[in-house]
């Protein structure tokens, strides 16, 4: 017969209430884990955008003159390289340009550099989910453990 016990509410077998234990366990270790990549990865993109050193101009509009170091300063900084693109093009875009025109190389590095900088800010969005992730992993861990309360010692002899 499978040996039981009675937590105040639902009567667990032994085995149950490892497992449910154990499954909220992986779920608060999974959730630091989750939490930690996401500073880790924050801290990694914000250091390289720091690095390049890039500075919002004085057209921009916010922000001007600081350091691109972080989602927002990211997202308007590529948002005034495609003002500048479509400036020097009369609104035309890369795919819009003719062949020979001029501009084409100068409109096609800026939009490889917005291309980038979005990057930047995508991958501070999954930071965040993945912290907001952790999060939740923590709380349900700990809801499951909450539930299901710790086995009761066996007497030894």
């Amino acid at each position: 017969m499978t040996e039981s016990f009675e937590t105040g509410g639902p009567v667990w077998t032994k085995g149950q209430a490892r497992i449910v234990r154990l499954s909220g366990l992986a779920g608060i270790i999974g959730g630091i884990l989750l939490i930690v990549v996401a500073i880790v990865a924050w801290v990694m993109v914000t250091s390289q955008l720091r690095a390049e050193q890039i500075t919002i101009p004085d057209d921009a509009m916010a922000f001007q003159g600081q350091i691109v170091d972080g989602p927002i300063d990211a997202f308007i900084q590529a948002d005034i390289i495609n003002h500048h693109a479509l400036e020097m093009t009369d609104g035309k875009t890369y795919a819009q340009l003719d062949q020979d025109d001029p501009t084409r190389a100068v409109v096609m590095n800026a939009s490889f550099l917005r291309a980038s900088l979005f990057t930047s800010v995508i991958s501070y969005g999954l930071a965040a989910f993945a912290a907001g992730a952790g999060v939740l992993f923590i709380l349900f861990g700990w809801s499951m453990r909450t539930i299901v309360p710790p086995l009761p010692k066996q007497a030894t002899a």
